[in-house]
């Protein structure tokens, strides 16, 4: 604390001193005459006139006490909050470090998303499309109409689970839903994508911003994938809801619970959230239930 700061709050607090001073002689002046209002009601020596005049004077100046004692302790935290507090300048650069903190767990996690999905390319539709080839190569050089019609069939399953695959990466990159139909129907996309029954309750005020509704999609979405690799649960609780400004996104499992907050998906959702001045919560104790909250500002 410097001394300036020290020396500008006892010069303050010496003047809102003087006036609780005043306050306060004004509550005890109030309550002399109350007194003698009292005695006088008692001795018989003061007329209804006089006492209404009397009661409603002392009523306002008990309001005015009341309303000054307060006003000057909201004062005094004032005072006391921008002497000892944080300065304007440390605010902004309290604020531009976690700008730049952020921006970085974005970058990073931009940066993990893309590896995931050059891994899913490489080990899943890559390898995919080999084993396609190659039934298509073994069916061009087969010399039996039976064998090769074989063959065709299960290149045919092949491409048609290339395709199931493929569509599941490009959702993962950014599902266009959430364009054409808003954030319900994409979250019923999930739902249908989804081996586990997931039950969903929407109460959505109006339309919201885009980057709130892409948030919100991958919050579900990275959840209910990890329910579905890692949790054992037999039912998905999804809840979407908006309180005046800011929208509630909770995911619960039934699962057995253990999820690590500090893995890479949460992660990476949690520096998602963060970049929207919102908030990830993880809760989830062994054994379960597993609940993941997010709180994202629509403004």
């Amino acid at each position: 604390m410097s001394d300036q700061r020290l020396l500008r709050y006892l010069a303050i607090r010496t003047y809102t001193g003087l006036l609780t001073s005043i306050v306060a002689g004004l509550l005890v002046f109030g309550i002399v005459l109350a007194v003698l209002l009292t005695v006088g009601i008692v001795r018989g020596t003061i007329g209804w006139h006089e006492l209404l005049s009397q009661v409603v004077l002392g009523g306002v100046l008990l309001f005015l006490d009341v309303q000054g004692l307060f006003s000057l302790a909201a004062l005094d935290a004032r005072i006391a909050r921008e002497c000892f507090g944080p300065s304007e300048r440390e605010l902004l650069q309290r604020r531009i470090d976690e700008l730049a903190t952020s921006r970085a767990a974005v970058l990073q996690a931009v940066d993990a998303e893309r590896r995931r999905i050059e891994r899913d390319l490489h080990d899943g539709v890559q390898q995919r499309l080999v084993a396609l080839a190659m039934l298509l190569g073994r069916a061009r050089r087969s010399r039996t109409p039976e064998r090769a019609d074989a063959l065709l069939q299960q290149a045919h399953k092949e491409s048609q689970d290339v395709l199931i695959e493929l569509r599941e990466v490009a959702w993962r990159v950014y599902p266009t839903a959430l364009d054409n139909l808003g954030l319900r129907e994409a979250l019923g996309g999930v739902s249908e994508r989804c081996s586990t029954p997931i039950r969903m309750d929407f109460g959505l005020a109006g339309p919201l911003p885009q980057s709130v509704e892409t948030a919100a999609y991958f919050v579900v979405s990275e959840a209910v994938t990890n329910v579905t690799k890692h949790a054992s649960a037999t039912e998905v609780f999804v809840s979407v809801q908006q309180y005046g400004s800011v929208l509630v996104v909770r995911v619960e499992d039934n699962g057995a619970g253990g999820a690590d907050p500090a893995g890479s998906g949460l992660t990476g959702l949690r520096s998602r959230v963060g970049a929207l001045d919102g908030r990830l919560h993880v809760h989830s104790p062994p054994g379960g239930p597993t609940t993941i909250s997010a709180e994202l500002p629509c403004v």
